[in-house]
């Protein structure tokens, strides 16, 4: 099931806020963003199996929201008819998804951001050289070399996410994860490919704009089912939604752990901007929040520039068996 962190057009699970409240979306398998923090949902084809989403928030369509979408072949539209509005009917908190133990470290030498929202010291999964891979995969692509060979980070399944922003002002370029495990080498090069050419709010990525963007790996980790809507942590917890609209249809959305913390929002902002987004149109009261089944988890994520990347693959060419050039280094314009 793919997903997408910003606003959908089709029926997908959403994972990041539409620019304002709107955009619709709903679940399906993948998922992808569009905007600063924004992803939507779409089922793409681009090989392998599981449920692609969106993590980030954005507007359904265009290119300046900031959300993202869910989708397995779901979409963030969700579907079926004819289910009576009740609340959710697994109350207790309970894990969904076992977090695989492996880790790796990341390079010393890159400026990159990473965060975790993890509880435990515990090492972190995702590492910058996920993220480098990941520019691999999209070099290699719009230039027709070689796609790179198996690299050497832990293969453990991980629900992820990948999302491209672009520019000194990092606006969303592309955003499209899954929420079903994948092992990570071949879900990180299908979803590398997936966020960056198609997103449907945007259009394919071309090479021209490589040496703006930016590349971001999250790993999803602690699904937890809970009873209460507002039992869930800002700028902690990603949030999933289950609802039934207003024409008796199942939806979904979903919101990776930063974007309620990266648009201010409250709980109540945060649940009704989803709600918009899994394309509810109905007035939203109290009642209805409480009828919403909600899944929290938690997320490991890495961002990585392309001058970081460049730098990385200057100190390490080949490591991961990259056969080719090193792509010009170009400044920002």
């Amino acid at each position: 099931m793919a997903a997408g962190c910003c606003g959908v057009k089709k029926q997908k699970l959403s994972s990041s806020p539409p620019s304002g409240s709107g955009g619709g979306g709903g679940a399906s398998s993948s998922s992808h963003c569009s905007g600063e923090s924004q992803c939507r949902a779409g089922e793409l084809g681009l090989g392998g199996a599981g449920t692609r989403l969106n993590g980030l928030g954005g507007l359904t369509g265009g290119g300046s929201g900031s959300g993202c979408t869910l989708s397995p072949p779901q979409g963030c539209g969700g579907g079926g008819g004819g289910i009576s509005l009740s609340p959710p009917p697994s109350c207790g908190v309970g894990t969904l998804l076992s977090t695989p133990a492996a880790a790796t470290s990341s390079s010393p030498s890159l400026s990159s951001v990473a965060s975790s929202s993890s509880p435990g010291s515990r090492k972190m999964v995702v590492s910058a050289e996920m993220c480098c891979f990941c520019f691999d995969v999209l070099y290699c692509h719009l230039y027709g070399y070689q796609q790179p060979r198996t690299p050497r980070f832990t293969n453990e399944p991980y629900p992820l996410f990948v999302t491209w922003k672009i520019g000194r002002d990092k606006r969303l370029r592309g955003c499209i994860g899954t929420f079903s495990a994948m092992n990570l080498h071949s879900g990180l090069r299908e979803y590398t490919l997936t966020s960056a050419l198609k997103d449907s709010r945007f259009p394919p990525m071309t090479r021209d704009e490589l040496p703006r963007l930016f590349c971001s790996v999250s790993l999803l980790t602690n699904f937890e089912d809970v009873c209460d809507y507002l039992d869930w942590e800002v700028g902690v917890h990603g949030i999933r939604i289950e609802f039934i609209n207003e024409k008796g249809s199942k939806r979904t959305a979903t919101y990776l752990p930063e974007v309620a913390k990266e648009q201010g929002w409250d709980h109540i902002q945060t649940i009704d901007s989803l709600l918009r987004k899994g394309g509810y149109k109905a007035p939203i009261t109290n009642e209805f929040r409480k009828t919403i089944k909600l899944t929290r988890y938690r997320s490991e994520k890495m961002t990585l520039s392309y001058a970081e990347y460049l730098a990385h693959r200057q100190h390490h060419h080949f490591q991961n068996g990259i056969g080719h050039p090193l792509p010009p280094y170009n400044h920002y314009s």
